[in-house]
């Protein structure tokens, strides 16, 4: 178990030997923090590449890391606890230098097995809310104290810096789906939120936590939206409590496309969300900077790679190959091995990729459609099969030298996919920079999107850290070489107004 946690002294310390990385101070806690911090959504201990990623972002000046107990299915907490402790072991960081946040609230995997299990017994958690398929969320005492405690054995830390309520607004969308009149639901939504508080406050006492907080993504929604989360409300609420609370952080989003965080005036006194949590003296986490949701679309704000758009017939020819590399494996290759009908089977139905690719791959629509495919439904039904065989024909000569030509094969059916889509992508990334550009003049000289994107929202001011996605070392150097430019961070409300306006209007 790591003993300790960030400390104002180190964290300080930490940050003065790191410059030029730009660093902000976090609130109420005094914790100096980087301004990007490194997030854990989608990194897992099973991937080696997100293992070295996180390496590499502490060891060049990177302090905060966001995760959260359904993160990969408590593979993400896993993952950043076993890197500090490495590096601590190493002499290569001091838990006292680096600040760990993560949440609480979702009932996924593991977590939903948990749930029915708890319902048969008749012992169900307390106040769940139940949307999607094997989903539930709750913020109930008894759910955070189990939540906590699995939390902290994954991280193998004693102590947390800082705990947040994740999403609790989905309760009320489903209050309302339920019947309840708006204003039923925002008062049982906030007392749900105080009876949290109260339970966090004794956590911070018995010195399992630090400090607390809420990750919401309707803190920037208008403020009639039925979802919306009234931070003024949340703050009256904690200091309803006591006058020594420790709600100290919020998080929610903005990027170039999703802007209430700076152009929704939600808050007490006319202000936005980043002003009201300024003068609070609350730490604010940005999240999804460079991933954005517009009329229900993914967009990645970052730049495509150029890719000559191959021939048609060349993509099939390629996504042809990789249908015959599958089928070899299935038709001559596990037969030969001792593995039941059912496991081969079974591989068959989930590395049929190119089988897919013949009636799809023109029906993606756009290149961040085609990403999210590959990334979220081909990758890792490919990666799955490839650990099987690793672990279950572990000798087998043909079976090892099928899976490094394979994964050229699919390399090169995935290339010749992604080239059918990256021209108009392209055109949209450039023509974003441009936006961000004639925005401000303190954007423009960032040089690729994402570091444009990131410099937008760190040079924001209230905000106290960005966290971004880097689950590989590319992204990595891609972040820390935009954060070693100091920018000054003002209100820049007539920017976002534009190139708001301007990304909306034209992309």
């Amino acid at each position: 178990m790591i003993e300790g946690h960030a400390e104002e002294k180190n964290t300080a310390d930490f940050a003065a030997r790191h410059r030029p990385v730009q660093y902000k101070t976090m609130g109420a806690s005094n914790l100096t923090a980087s301004q990007a911090g490194f997030g854990c959504y989608r990194v897992s201990i099973d991937v080696k590449h997100h293992e070295n990623a996180m390496r590499k972002a502490l060891t060049s000046g990177i302090n905060i890391v966001d995760t959260s107990t359904n993160y990969a299915n408590g593979g993400s907490e896993k993952l950043v606890g076993k890197v500090l402790d490495d590096m601590i072991s190493e002499g290569a960081l001091s838990r006292q230098e680096v600040i760990v946040v993560s949440k609480a609230g979702y009932l996924q995997g593991e977590n939903y097995a948990l749930s029915q299990e708890r319902k048969h017994e008749g012992n169900a958690f307390k106040e769940l809310v139940t949307f999607g398929k094997e989903m539930e969320h709750c913020i109930h005492p008894d759910f955070l104290n189990d939540q906590l405690a699995r939390s902290l054995d994954r991280l193998n830390l004693e102590t947390l810096d800082f705990l947040l309520l994740h999403n609790p607004e989905y309760y009320l969308e489903w209050a309302i789906e339920q019947g309840d009149s708006i204003n039923e639901a925002r008062e049982e939504y906030y007392r749900r939120i105080q009876n949290a508080f109260e339970y966090l406050e004794k956590e911070v006492n018995n010195g399992r936590i630090r400090a607390y907080g809420i990750s919401s993504n309707t803190f920037t929604a208008a403020s009639d939206a039925s979802d919306f989360t009234s931070l003024d409300k949340i703050w009256s609420i904690a200091e309803s409590i006591s006058e020594n609370h420790h709600f100290q952080l919020v998080q929610f989003p903005l990027n170039l496309m999703e802007v209430g965080a700076v152009l929704e005036k939600n808050q007490q006194g006319n202000h936005n969300i980043l002003q009201y949590s300024e003068s609070k003296n609350l730490a604010v986490l940005i999240n999804r900077p460079l991933n954005a949701f517009s009329d229900n679309k993914l967009i990645r704000l970052a730049d495509i790679e150029a890719i000559k758009r191959q021939d048609r017939n060349e993509i099939i020819k390629k996504i042809r190959a990789l249908a015959g590399s599958e089928k070899k494996l299935w038709m001559k290759i596990l037969p030969k091995t001792d593995l039941l009908p059912g496991l081969t089977m079974r591989i068959k139905e989930q590395i049929a990729i190119g089988d897919h690719l013949k009636h799809y791959h023109l029906n993606f629509g756009s290149y961040e459609k085609w990403r999210q495919a590959r990334d979220n439904f081909y990758l890792p039904r490919v990666q799955g099969v490839m650990d099987f065989l690793k672990d279950n024909t572990p000798h087998m000569e043909e079976i090892t030298n099928w899976m490094a030509d394979y994964q050229q094969v699919m390399e090169n059916a995935f290339r010749a996919v992604a080239s059918f889509y990256t021209e108009a992508a392209q055109k949209k990334a450039n023509r974003m920079k441009e936006s961000v550009n004639n925005a401000d003049a303190d954007w423009s000289s960032a040089d690729t999107l994402s570091q444009k994107a990131f410099r937008c929202v760190r040079s924001t001011k209230g905000v106290s850290s960005v966290l971004v996605g880097m689950r590989k070392d590319f992204y990595v150097d891609d972040i820390l070489k935009e954060l070693h430019i100091p920018v000054p961070q003002k209100s820049r409300v007539p920017s976002w107004k534009k190139v708001s306006s301007d990304i909306h209007e034209n992309i």
